[in-house]
């Protein structure tokens, strides 16, 4: 999960593995796989750092499960 501010200055936490595509046009919009938008303030490349960052987290559990 990652957090994100709509542009109402709303924190949410947004399911990363939903995430299908991010667009700076010029507002950063997060098109999720079932088709809602959510507009943000961060950018893309915030969010795409997010992402990798959850992503690693996750791996890294499952690294150390198995050792």
């Amino acid at each position: 999960m990652i957090e994100v501010t709509k542009l109402n200055d709303v924190k949410i936490t947004l399911n990363a593995d939903l995430v299908e595509l991010v667009e700076e046009i010029p507002d950063t919009v997060i098109t999720l796989t079932t088709g809602k938008k959510i507009f943000v303030k961060e950018s893309r490349q915030k969010i795409e750092n997010l992402v990798k960052s959850y992503k690693r987290d996750i791996f890294r559990q499952i690294l150390n499960v198995n050792e």
